[in-house]
């Protein structure tokens, strides 16, 4: 479903395939396109017919150094697949099944997860701060990592396609710092596990984005809720504080996207994300004061 704004604005489809959301921009005609029309350049992707001017415009010399250096691809096609979603969750469930082995699973666990005080020497005599990401890759049980890489793989399909691989790995890996470190502002003794706050994230950022392109994300928004209210009932054992926290980061990160979507706005798009990174490991300031 979709409103009659998204609708009316063709900035939203694929200009050779109106029937087909899309945000990705070709990055020399600032037309949307979707995967099928994207072929990947020195400057990120292309359409057919942007591609079809470069190739003419070409001397006899560069097509010669073409065709001896380039990959060979399909033109006017790129490779679609969501892969880093799909690698993540490769990732994810062979860190689980390495817990599942007696004698070195726990060993994996307690390598992994996330204990706010292995941040700060002055109390634990350690400094970990892989811990602020690698907590993502492990879980409690199956329907733990289950549930998540389920979310994971539905949401990944939809997002990584609109975004691009290298900005979907930020927004994963971002919102997976931000649920770390609200558990450190928050619940600062409490060992946590799980890739929540990144899928939290990644719901918050096709909330956001949906409604930027005019979709209806009523049907996110109370999934997002039912599923950020449960972290909150007693008894269920979950860190309600990596998922607000990922959640907040993911809503963040996705809203930049939206905005510095221009080819011109790179390099400002770079500079707000990485200034988001960096706000996240200042806030970790806080806990050092308290508690140090």
């Amino acid at each position: 479903m979709s409103t009659d704004a998204f609708q009316r604005n063709r900035d939203n489809f694929c200009y050779r395939h109106p029937d087909r959301q899309s945000f990705v921009l070709c990055q020399r005609c600032l037309r949307t396109i979707c995967p099928e029309c994207q072929t990947p350049a020195a400057v990120g992707v292309v359409c057919p017919e942007c591609l079809r001017e470069q190739q003419k415009a070409q001397t006899p010399a560069q097509r010669t150094a073409q065709r001896r250096w380039s990959r060979a691809r399909v033109i006017g096609r790129s490779d679609s697949r969501p892969l880093a979603t799909y690698s993540i969750i490769g990732i994810t469930l062979f860190t689980y099944l390495l817990q599942m082995i007696p004698g070195i699973g726990q060993a994996v666990e307690r390598a992994l997860w996330f204990w706010a005080p292995l941040l700060y020497p002055g109390i634990s005599g350690s400094f970990e701060p892989w811990r602020l990401f690698t907590a993502a890759l492990v879980h409690s049980s199956l329907w733990h990592v289950g549930l998540n890489m389920l979310a994971l793989f539905m949401i990944g399909r939809m997002l990584e396609p609109m975004l691009g691989r290298v900005r979907f790995i930020v927004l994963y890996l971002l919102s997976a710092l931000g649920g770390s470190v609200a558990v450190a502002l928050l619940s600062f003794g409490t060992p946590v596990v799980g890739a929540s706050g990144a899928i939290f994230g990644l719901f918050g950022a096709l909330l956001i984005i949906g409604r930027h392109l005019g979709g209806n994300v009523m049907g996110i928004a109370i999934v997002l809720g039912i599923n950020l209210v449960i972290g909150f009932i007693p008894g269920y054992n979950i860190s309600w504080e990596a998922h607000v926290g990922g959640l907040i980061v993911g809503v963040l990160v996705a809203y930049i996207y939206t905005r510095t979507r221009n080819v011109t706005q790179r390099a400002q798009q770079i500079w707000l994300v990485s200034a988001v990174g960096v706000g996240c490991l200042l806030l970790l300031l806080i806990p050092a004061a308290i508690y140090v």
